[in-house]
Order: C-alpha cells, then structure tokens, then sequence
C-alpha cells in the first residue's frame, strides 16, 4: 500500500551547518562528556591581520610539545590528508593564532634547516616553560637571564622554530593620588647576600636599576628596589604628593625634617624624617 504522506516528502539538501551553532555545541559536549570548563573550551580565534603559518616534520608531535610545553590551546580537528599527513592545524597562544601543516614540497612548504624562524612568547614563568620545552626536546640557546627588559631565554624547538621566551610583563602601576604609597626601597646592608635570600624564599626576580648597587624587585606586589650597601637598614617608603613644595613645608611646621628637592626621571622628590626620626621619601609625580 502507497503511503498518500509521500507525495509531501521533500528531497535531502545538505546545507551548511552554522559555525556559531556549531561551536556552541562542541563546547556544550565537551563540557558534558570530558568536563571542560567553559572558560578553557576552545573556541573559534580571531583572525588577526598576520598570522605565522608554520612548517614542520611532524604535525602530530609539533602540536604535541605545542600545547604541553608551550600552553598552546588546539583549535578544532586537524585536517588530515589522503596520505595521513596533517594538512592544516591552528593553535592559540593567548589571543595569538598560528597555524601548521606537514612539509609539502612539491608547494615550497618545507620546515627549516639552516635558519631558524624567530617567535617572542609571552609566558607566566619562564623558567618553567624552559624546563618543560626542554624536558621535551627543545635545545636551549640563550639561557633565562635577568635583561634590561625583564627575564627571558631562547629555545629552539624540535622542529627548527626558534621561540623567544619572556615573562609576562606585568601591567603598569597608575600614578598614585596624593598621600599613596609610590614605591618601596628596601635598604640592605649587602645586595647579593639579601637578592639570594629573598629569591629563594619569596621567589623575587632582580633587574638593574638607576643607582649603583640598586635593583628594581620583580614579584614584591608593588613597585619596589632593592639598594644595597645604606643605611639605615629596612624598607624607606616613598609617597605621592600633589605639592611637593607645600608638603616639605607642611612636614617642617609638624616637627620633621626635609631635604632639598631633587629632580628624577620620574617627577621630583625629597627625603624627609617624620618627627619620630623615620625616613621617607616625598614625590610629586
């Protein structure tokens, strides 16, 4: 028997599917089935005006040591050739889009041999990320040092890329409102004795600063130096002012003592006792 409903059926047309609704779902089951959170799921990258397209031996292992060793989050499903070749991957570093494939020859897609392509990362730590990269096979050509720009080393990886690794720069301090902390000094009787103490128990990182036997402390949570060879021994702090005229003279009418202003790279100061006898510093930003 006929079934009259065939009359209404219309033909399968395949269409294509919508890249938004797609990428909700394969979050929802990703979180549902290997319980990623929504805030790591991989989700479709913007594409910026550049990207590096990168050439390698092995795609598999590339994306491998990518993500291990570099936090590379994998975007999607590789293509995958008709000879088992991976065609086209795509990785986010932060908000940063790479994409790889296997060399292809016969289009001049050829990993590197005798130069090396350069990349800067930004990273959390990077000593670690050194450890893990070379744990894993990178080879390291400058080891992490403390530079005029903050800590960084240089890697090559396995598959002739050349990575310049380097600390994620903390962001800028605002300039502080009047009577706010500016900056901590911390005066030590020997430089190297406290920056060998305090880097390995507090985990403090030491780039060279503007005096002699001065260092600016990276990880003390706020702006601070270490200068060694003073005295009085301690943390001196540094105030912001509106006025540092009208405040060197509010300081003398309520028993401290002032020292002449001096102009610095960053605004004028004075140093100053309270009426107690505790140094610190006067700024006007």
């Amino acid at each position: 028997m006929t079934d009259p409903f065939n009359a209404l059926h219309l033909p399968n047309t395949p269409t294509t599917p919508d890249p938004t609704f797609a990428a909700t779902l394969r979050a929802r089951l990703e979180q549902a089935v290997l319980g990623v959170e929504p805030t790591t799921m991989t989700t479709p990258p913007t594409q910026s005006t550049l990207t590096p397209y990168l050439a390698v031996t092995d795609a598999r292992a590339a994306i491998t040591f990518y993500v291990e060793a570099l936090g590379a989050v994998q975007h999607g499903d590789p293509i995958i050739m008709e000879d088992g070749k991976i065609g086209h991957a795509e990785l986010t570093f932060g908000n940063t889009t790479i994409m790889l494939a296997e060399e292809f020859p016969e289009i001049g897609h050829k990993a590197p041999t005798t130069s090396h392509p350069s990349y800067r990362l930004e990273v959390p730590d990077v000593d670690t990320a050194i450890t893990r990269a070379t744990a894993q096979g990178a080879k390291i050509l400058r080891p992490v040092a403390d530079t005029g720009h903050g800590r960084g080393g240089t890697i090559l990886d396995p598959f002739g890329h050349r990575w310049i690794l380097a600390e994620t720069t903390p962001p800028k301090n605002p300039t502080p409102t009047h009577g706010e902390l500016g900056y901590h000094t911390f005066q030590v009787p020997d430089a190297e004795a406290a920056k060998t103490f305090y880097g390995a128990v507090l985990g403090w990182h030491f780039t060279p600063g503007r005096v002699e036997n001065g260092w600016q402390i990276e990880g003390a949570g706020h702006m601070a130096g270490l200068w060694g060879g003073q005295g009085p021994t301690g943390w001196k702090l540094m105030y912001a002012v509106q006025n540092l005229e009208t405040t060197l003279e509010t300081v003398r009418t309520h028993g401290g003592t002032t020292g002449n202003p001096e102009n610095q790279p960053y605004g004028q100061s004075a140093e100053c006792t309270d009426n107690q006898g505790i140094e610190f510093w006067l700024w006007q930003p």
